[in-house]
Formats: structure tokens, sequence, C-alpha cells
């Protein structure tokens, strides 16, 4: 398996790309090929820090970067030979299975919009995400893929999410919720209404109806579909406010020296915690409905992220998840 690396994309690039890449390959199976895609002579230089003798990755050049800020739309048309689409190109040209950026979001799906399509009968791709709960991991889709959207591709997200939950989260007959301003049927707006009765009518989803905010973390649903405008905001919230606690926590236990031994003995129900909230543990988000595998990473993402943005990549590719989604529109008339 050959897994492009954008390693000039994210704020901590190319370091803890290079840093993830090599963390991976120590720890999973060596049946996997990193084609790191950047500088050449910057990415050499940063390789020589580490001992990779033996390691099975591969340099392919590239010119230009798109930075964080710039248009996503301008950046890939004008430059050609940047990581971000070169990376997208050995996809396009299967020679490589995967891609993995934490660069420009919007540059990655154009990228990928552009030189490798949607799966047949997709409508929008969408971008799906892992949430911690109370139980285990959901997925929520859309997470900024789609800020506007019609009935019909709500409905796409749900199968889509179902069968990435079904494959990569091993749920035997996940159960899918609408994200609402309320349980009952009644309550929402237009295309909440509308969508609902479209996946309540297949029949062959395991949906449960609409969920609340609350939902997200309870582990009520394995998958919560909603639009990307909205999913972006949860995504968003929730990553801060688990920062937030964490701030707070550490604010706490430092106010005197009895808290602080106090925190001292519950270290370790801590450290769990923390890795349960973190980002970096869940990896990259894949887009799904495109005619490749993407994972897409936090911009800020360091090592750990990058190292399981990977592991996210190599377990949709061994998992064929692109099949099962075509077979999931066709069984439910997409």
């Amino acid at each position: 398996m050959r897994i492009a690396v954008d390693a000039m994309g994210g704020d901590n690039a190319p370091r803890a790309i290079i840093e993830g890449v090599i963390a991976y390959l120590k720890e999973e199976k060596k049946d996997r090929e990193i084609i790191l895609v950047g500088d050449e002579e910057v990415v050499k230089r940063e390789l020589s820090l580490y001992s990779v003798d033996g390691l099975p990755i591969s340099i392919e050049p590239s010119k230009e970067v798109i930075e964080m800020e710039e248009s996503p739309a301008k950046a890939i048309r004008t430059k050609k030979r940047s990581s971000i689409v070169i990376a997208t190109n050995l996809v396009r040209d299967k020679k490589a299975d995967a891609l993995v950026s934490a660069g420009n979001t919007g540059a990655v799906m154009g990228a990928c919009f552009m030189s490798l399509g949607r799966l047949k009968g997709i409508l929008r791709p969408a971008i799906a995400t892992l949430l911690p709960t109370l139980r285990t991991p959901s997925v929520l889709l859309d997470v900024g893929a789609n800020v506007d959207c019609k009935p019909q591709h709500l409905f796409q997200f749900a199968v889509m999410g179902s069968v990435y939950a079904r494959y990569v989260l091993k749920k035997e007959k996940p159960k899918v919720g609408l994200l609402s301003i309320g349980e009952e049927r009644t309550k929402g707006n237009g295309l909440v209404f509308s969508a609902h009765k479209l996946i309540e009518d297949s029949r062959l989803l395991n949906f449960i109806g609409n969920v609340e905010g609350r939902d997200i973390v309870n582990g009520k649903v394995d998958v919560i579909v909603c639009d990307g405008f909205v999913g972006n905001i949860v995504l968003k919230f929730g990553e801060s406010f688990a920062e937030m606690i964490m701030h707070e926590l550490k604010e706490e236990f430092s106010r005197n020296l009895l808290l602080k031994i106090g925190s001292f003995l519950v270290r370790s129900g801590f450290r769990r915690f923390r890795k349960r909230v973190d980002y970096s543990e869940y990896g990259g988000a894949p887009l799904l409905g495109i005619d490749g595998v993407c994972i897409i990473c936090h911009g800020s993402s360091g090592a750990l992220a990058i190292k399981n943005g990977v592991n996210v990549a190599s377990e949709f590719v061994s998992n064929k998840v692109n099949v099962a989604i075509e077979e999931g529109l066709r069984l439910y008339g997409c």
C-alpha cells in the first residue's frame, strides 16, 4: 500500500509530518510505503535528523506550497506544482492508494474534486470525523465540505456515514440520527423535515430519527448527520471545549499543595481522559464520496495526529470503504 503524504501542509510542517510518518512506519506493518510530497531539499534535510534506514519512504518533489490563508480555488489553478496538487495527482494516476494532508482544507477538497471526481451516484462528498462519546466514538458528517445542502445530500451522508461506521468502526448495524433542535419529527427546519422523510422511507438504514445536541456525546447513535455549516460549528466548539476543560483542571489542581498531591494521585485517570478527548488520537477526517481516498488532518496537527491520520488512510484502503459506499448507494437506490 502506498500512501502519499503532503509534507508541506499544516502549521507544523514539515517536522511534525515527518515525525508522524516515521512513528507510523515503526509501529505499523512494514508493507506500507510512504511517499512524502514536498520540497526535496527541505524534506531530505529533515529526514537526515532521524534514523530512517530500511523504512519504506520515498520523496516526490514539489516546487510550490499552498499556504493556509490562500484562496483554495485560485491556488489549485495557479500552483500546479504544489504539494497538495501533486499528491492528489499521485492518487489519480494510481501511483498512490491514498492521500493525507494537514494543509489548506479548501485546497485539498478542490484538488480532489478536480483530479479524482466523485463516486458514481454521489451528489456531494462530505467530510466525516470521529467524536468521543460516553460509549464508543461516533461519526459526525458533514463537518465543512457543504454549507448549503438539500435533503438528498443529507440522505447520502447518512448512507456514507453508516458504511464508514460499519467497516471502519466495526459497528454491525450502526444507529443513524439526524441532528435537529428536538427529538420530535415536528422539530427542525425544512431541510431536516424533508431529509427525515427520505432517510425514514428508505427503511434500510438503522435510522432512529432526530437527535439533539446533547446526544452528540452521550453515545445514543453511531452516525450523526447534518449539513457542513452546522457540523463545522459543532466540531470546532467540541475541540475548544475539551481544551478549556483541560486548562481549567490544570488551573484548579495548581492552587495549593493538597490539590497538587491529589492531581498526582489521579494522574493516570487524567491521561486517559486527555487521550479520549484529544483530536490527535482520532487522526484525520476522511473526505467521503470522492473516487479515491483522502484524509484531511487538522491544520495544527502534531506528529501524533499525522501518525493516526496515516493509519486512518490505511484502514480506509484495507477495508475497501469506497467499494462499500458504492454498493450501499445501489442498495438504497441512489
